[in-house]
């Protein structure tokens, strides 16, 4: 059983995989000569491709502030130790 989202099927791409699937994706389009059907279904999965991008770098970020965050507890209240 699915949720209904194409990635519950799939295996998830490490956040290089997406980008560099993301850039063919752009390059394709911009290269024109597709039909509509064709450019629409590109412009999907690009979407789906930014949204792990996304989720990749969400989470980088989540993890660096709570490293930063256990770094400099003293910070916070003031005092040294």
């Amino acid at each position: 059983m699915t949720t209904g989202e194409n990635t519950a099927a799939e295996p998830e791409l490490s956040y290089e995989e997406a980008r560099e699937e993301l850039a063919a994706v752009v390059r394709r389009l911009e290269s024109g000569g597709l039909t509509l059907k064709e450019s629409l279904a590109l412009w999907e999965r690009g979407e789906e491709l930014a949204k792990t991008c996304e989720a990749w770098l969400e989470g980088a970020r989540a993890k660096l502030a709570a490293a930063l965050a256990e770094d400099s507890p003293a910070e916070d209240d003031g005092t040294p130790f």
